[in-house]
């Protein structure tokens, strides 16, 4: 890999010049900025990789900007922060950041997690990709032949009524499906009053697979209509 756009963003310049000199030598391109909303204006151009970002910022701080730049983006995320405690690594990591890093830090260390989140998210996918028996959709991959859900290439252990549902979601990614359709083709039974057995399942799979799955990035309600498994990428 090189060439990939790197968008940086500290607060503290010397830490940003550091690492973009890092990133330089090694083939990336660099971007900076110097709180949440430079991240976010940055961003908006679109063609960034990847994004490392501190927490502890004037104006909009790291998690906050992490938040907005989820609703929209797939790219990977790398928190950079000297706030060490698990609640506010489980809290980044929660909201979307693919990982964290903690101050101070090794400047080539942190260029061997983004060279690895690199290989990974482009491994993987960041958007929906099929071959004849695997779909991929960002960091979720599906193997049709082999019933058997990945997520970040880890398999991930469902019931069979879990593996039915996440089967015909990812065999139609971007379609919704009503809860009556979902539960008619999976249970091959009478639809009626099946709204909260779909839902208690679509949880459980949520829980299995999302980062966060109260705001889940792939299996997602729209609301009067049903489940979609979310396409995401371009």
């Amino acid at each position: 890999m090189a060439g990939e756009k790197i968008l940086v963003v500290d607060d503290d310049r010397q830490i940003v010049e550091a690492l973009s000199i890092q990133l330089k030598k090694e083939g990336f391109e660099v971007l900076t900025a110097y709180d949440g909303w430079g991240a976010l204006e940055a961003l908006s151009g679109g063609g960034v990789d990847l994004l490392l970002i501190d927490v502890m910022m004037p104006k909009m701080d790291g998690f906050s900007a992490i938040m907005r730049i989820r609703e929209k983006q797939n790219l990977p995320i790398l928190v950079m922060s000297a706030k060490t405690e698990d609640s506010d690594k489980i809290l980044g990591l929660s909201i979307g950041a693919d990982d964290y890093i903690t101050k101070p830090f090794n400047a080539a260390e942190v260029v061997a997690r983004v060279r690895s989140h690199l290989r990974r998210y482009y491994q993987l996918g960041s958007a929906v990709q099929q071959a004849d028996s695997v779909v991929r959709v960002g960091r979720l991959t599906y193997d049709l032949d082999a019933h058997q859900l990945y997520a970040d290439g880890e398999p991930v252990r469902l019931t069979a009524t879990e593996t039915k549902i996440t089967e015909l979601l990812f065999r139609n990614p971007g379609r919704v499906f009503s809860a009556e359709e979902i539960y008619s083709r999976v249970w091959q039974e009478d639809a009626y009053g099946c709204e909260n057995t779909v839902m208690v399942h679509i949880r459980h799979i949520r829980e299995k697979v999302e980062l966060n799955p109260k705001e889940p990035e792939y299996i997602k309600v729209v609301w009067g209509l049903g489940y979609k498994l979310e396409r995401h990428g371009k």
